[in-house]
Protein backbone atom coordinates (compact mmCIF):
# COMPACT_ATOMS: atom_id res chain seq x y z
CA UNK A 1 0.00 0.00 0.00
CA UNK A 2 0.76 3.72 -0.47
CA UNK A 3 2.18 5.71 2.59
CA UNK A 4 0.27 8.60 1.60
CA UNK A 5 -3.45 6.97 0.52
CA UNK A 6 -3.33 5.28 4.22
CA UNK A 7 -2.45 8.58 5.62
CA UNK A 8 -5.15 9.75 3.59
CA UNK A 9 -8.05 8.00 4.89
CA UNK A 10 -7.10 8.23 8.73
CA UNK A 11 -6.67 11.89 8.12
CA UNK A 12 -11.10 11.41 6.22
CA UNK A 13 -11.93 9.28 8.80
CA UNK A 14 -10.45 12.35 11.56
CA UNK A 15 -12.78 14.53 9.71
CA UNK A 16 -15.71 12.73 9.10
CA UNK A 17 -15.58 12.14 12.92
CA UNK A 18 -15.15 15.96 13.74
CA UNK A 19 -17.52 17.14 11.58
CA UNK A 20 -20.37 14.61 13.59
CA UNK A 21 -19.29 15.74 16.85
CA UNK A 22 -19.34 19.42 15.96
CA UNK A 23 -22.85 19.00 14.27
CA UNK A 24 -24.25 16.71 17.35
CA UNK A 25 -22.96 19.90 19.59
CA UNK A 26 -25.34 21.96 17.37
CA UNK A 27 -28.30 20.23 17.85
CA UNK A 28 -30.72 21.67 20.41
CA UNK A 29 -32.95 20.17 22.88
CA UNK A 30 -36.57 21.17 22.86
CA UNK A 31 -36.87 23.85 25.80
CA UNK A 32 -39.58 23.49 28.24
CA UNK A 33 -40.56 26.54 30.22
CA UNK A 34 -41.97 24.66 34.01
CA UNK A 35 -42.61 27.79 35.35
CA UNK A 36 -45.04 29.34 32.13
CA UNK A 37 -46.94 25.87 32.85
CA UNK A 38 -47.72 26.89 36.33
CA UNK A 39 -49.05 30.30 35.28
CA UNK A 40 -51.02 28.25 32.40
CA UNK A 41 -49.80 28.35 28.81
CA UNK A 42 -52.37 27.96 25.93
CA UNK A 43 -51.44 24.95 23.44
CA UNK A 44 -52.85 23.41 20.69
CA UNK A 45 -54.48 20.07 21.67
CA UNK A 46 -55.96 16.95 19.85
CA UNK A 47 -57.09 13.63 20.79
CA UNK A 48 -56.37 10.11 19.90
CA UNK A 49 -58.67 6.68 20.81
CA UNK A 50 -59.76 3.97 19.13
CA UNK A 51 -57.17 2.90 16.62
CA UNK A 52 -54.01 3.17 19.64
CA UNK A 53 -56.39 1.47 22.47
CA UNK A 54 -54.85 -0.83 23.84
CA UNK A 55 -51.52 -0.45 22.21
CA UNK A 56 -48.10 0.12 24.27
CA UNK A 57 -47.47 3.92 24.92
CA UNK A 58 -43.98 5.48 24.79
CA UNK A 59 -43.78 4.97 28.52
CA UNK A 60 -44.64 0.98 28.35
CA UNK A 61 -48.03 1.15 29.71
CA UNK A 62 -51.00 0.22 27.58
CA UNK A 63 -53.12 3.20 26.35
CA UNK A 64 -56.73 3.08 27.79
CA UNK A 65 -58.92 6.12 25.82
CA UNK A 66 -61.42 6.59 28.50
CA UNK A 67 -58.85 7.25 30.81
CA UNK A 68 -57.27 10.67 31.97
CA UNK A 69 -53.82 10.83 29.88
CA UNK A 70 -52.24 12.79 27.71
CA UNK A 71 -49.36 13.13 24.85
CA UNK A 72 -46.53 15.47 25.33
CA UNK A 73 -43.31 15.64 22.88
CA UNK A 74 -40.96 16.52 25.87
CA UNK A 75 -42.87 16.36 29.05
CA UNK A 76 -41.52 14.14 31.85
CA UNK A 77 -43.62 10.62 31.95
CA UNK A 78 -46.35 11.18 35.40
CA UNK A 79 -46.19 14.89 34.83
CA UNK A 80 -50.17 16.16 35.66
CA UNK A 81 -51.47 19.06 33.91
CA UNK A 82 -54.62 20.28 34.76
CA UNK A 83 -56.31 21.46 30.73
CA UNK A 84 -58.89 23.61 30.60
CA UNK A 85 -61.47 24.63 27.16
CA UNK A 86 -60.87 28.74 27.41
CA UNK A 87 -64.68 27.90 25.43
CA UNK A 88 -66.50 26.27 27.70
CA UNK A 89 -64.04 27.00 30.89
CA UNK A 90 -64.34 22.45 31.35
CA UNK A 91 -61.17 21.36 32.84
CA UNK A 92 -59.65 17.89 33.39
CA UNK A 93 -56.33 16.64 35.15
CA UNK A 94 -54.60 14.10 33.04
CA UNK A 95 -50.76 12.13 33.43
CA UNK A 96 -48.45 12.24 30.56
CA UNK A 97 -47.72 8.77 29.48
CA UNK A 98 -46.87 9.07 25.88
CA UNK A 99 -45.31 11.21 23.02
CA UNK A 100 -46.94 13.21 20.72
CA UNK A 101 -48.68 14.42 18.94
CA UNK A 102 -46.48 14.14 15.58
CA UNK A 103 -48.78 16.60 13.41
CA UNK A 104 -47.17 20.14 13.07
CA UNK A 105 -48.84 22.80 14.93
CA UNK A 106 -50.52 20.57 17.64
CA UNK A 107 -48.89 20.30 21.34
CA UNK A 108 -51.02 18.17 23.13
CA UNK A 109 -52.62 14.80 22.37
CA UNK A 110 -55.80 14.33 24.96
CA UNK A 111 -56.91 10.43 25.57
CA UNK A 112 -60.67 10.45 24.12
CA UNK A 113 -61.84 10.54 27.71
CA UNK A 114 -60.20 13.36 28.55
CA UNK A 115 -61.34 15.30 25.58
CA UNK A 116 -64.61 14.12 25.91
CA UNK A 117 -64.78 15.90 29.25
CA UNK A 118 -63.75 19.47 27.91
CA UNK A 119 -65.57 19.11 24.30
CA UNK A 120 -62.97 19.17 22.38
CA UNK A 121 -64.25 15.80 20.39
CA UNK A 122 -66.45 17.00 17.55
CA UNK A 123 -63.83 20.10 16.08
CA UNK A 124 -60.69 17.60 17.25
CA UNK A 125 -58.44 20.08 17.60
CA UNK A 126 -58.93 23.19 20.29
CA UNK A 127 -56.76 25.80 21.92
CA UNK A 128 -56.55 24.75 25.61
CA UNK A 129 -54.81 25.95 28.46
CA UNK A 130 -52.33 23.53 30.43
CA UNK A 131 -51.09 24.27 33.55
CA UNK A 132 -48.41 22.28 35.46
CA UNK A 133 -50.05 20.38 38.77
CA UNK A 134 -47.43 19.61 41.54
Amino acid sequence: MIKGKSDNRGLLKLCFILCILLLSSCASTPHVDHNSEKRGTYVVASWYGHKFNGKLTASGKRFDMYAMTCAHKTLKFGTKLRVTNPDNNKSVIVTVNDRGPFIRGRDLDLSYGAAKKIGIITKGVGRVKIEHIP
